[in-house]
């Protein structure tokens, strides 16, 4: 994981406005969010099975997310990498439920926070994003 360091960080604006801006850009709402903080989730890059993000964390200021109205706070913005299984997944419980009459697509990652080569250029992509999405609130 690579901390960036930005404007974004300490930002104030309606979560309606901030997905409306992001979605085309490419980011979306990440699928683990609760309703007082989430993370608004941009590709970076992805390769096989390795895939780089940009994670814009941010936390409810007023109101509950999903809803446009929403008055957010952002926080530090990061990048992470997330390796993942290529292929079949042979593991036993995969092979229970494909035997079971149902297919597990959904494979955890091998790793989560994945080895990041060459931080200064991912750290530089991320800054770069950042900026981009600053240029357009």
């Amino acid at each position: 994981m690579i901390e960036l360091k930005t404007a974004i960080e300490g930002k104030k604006t309606y979560f309606g406005q901030m997905r409306k801006l992001l979605k085309p850009m490419g980011y979306t709402l990440c699928g683990n969010w609760e309703y007082d903080r989430a993370f608004f989730d941009g590709l970076l890059w992805r390769d096989a099975g390795e895939t780089i993000y940009i994670r814009i964390p941010f936390h409810v200021l007023d109101g509950e997310l999903d809803n446009d109205d929403t008055y957010i706070e952002f926080g530090t913005p990061f990048v992470i990498k997330h390796v993942v299984h290529i292929g079949l997944d042979r593991d036993a419980d995969s092979l229970l439920l494909t035997a079971a009459g149902g297919l597990n697509q959904f494979q955890e990652p091998i790793d989560r926070d994945g080895y990041i080569k060459d931080k200064n250029e991912w750290e530089k992509s991320g800054e770069q994003a950042i900026e981009y999405i600053m240029d357009h609130i």
